[in-house]
């Protein structure tokens, strides 16, 4: 998908994994079409909020993210899409497309609490083909087919340091 020059990539949550080591989580992104893997670093509260939204686990109180949701479902707020737009000084970002009262809105958020609200309301998740580029040439972007079972997979991830390419600030 290409809109004014920027191409986006639809992407879909392959997993998370834990990091015990640098006790972070890291979601790994496929794009479906190219087979494209991509992960990005973030915090393991963040990769519990991610988790509790993919398994639709009910919780005694709202967590954030599910706030986030009702507040937007109490405003009749729609959340379009969610882009990972750059990455940029070791940082991922990501905006969260909105339509409020026929207002499109694109609000600065990072991947993690994107992610986290696209698994609630079920909204497309995007990648700009730069950010792809970019990983790529970092050595953060593999096949899929690169990875016969999961746990190659797994061992790739472990054997990444964000060190080796920066500190991917959450």
């Amino acid at each position: 998908m290409s809109k004014g020059g920027k191409t986006i990539v639809g992407m879909r949550i392959l997993g998370l994994i834990f990091d015990p080591n640098l006790n972070t989580t890291v979601v790994v992104l496929l794009d479906p079409k190219q087979e494209r893997v991509l992960p990005i670093w973030i915090g393991p509260m963040e990769g519990n909020a991610i988790a509790i939204g993919m398994e639709k686990v009910n919780t005694p109180r709202p967590m954030t993210h599910d706030l986030m949701k009702n507040l937007l479902d109490e405003f009749k707020v729609e959340v379009i899409k969610v882009v990972v737009t750059e990455l940029k000084d070791d940082t991922f970002y990501a905006v969260i497309h909105l339509i409020a009262d026929g207002k499109k809105l694109e609000i600065d958020s990072r991947p993690s609490d994107a992610i986290a609200l696209a698994v609630r309301v079920e909204a497309p998740i995007y990648c700009a083909e730069k950010v792809m580029e970019t990983a790529a040439d970092l050595g953060l972007l593999k096949q899929r087919s690169d990875f016969s079972e999961s746990e190659d997979l797994k061992k790739w991830l472990e054997g990444l340091k964000p060190d080796d390419f920066g500190k991917y600030k959450m």
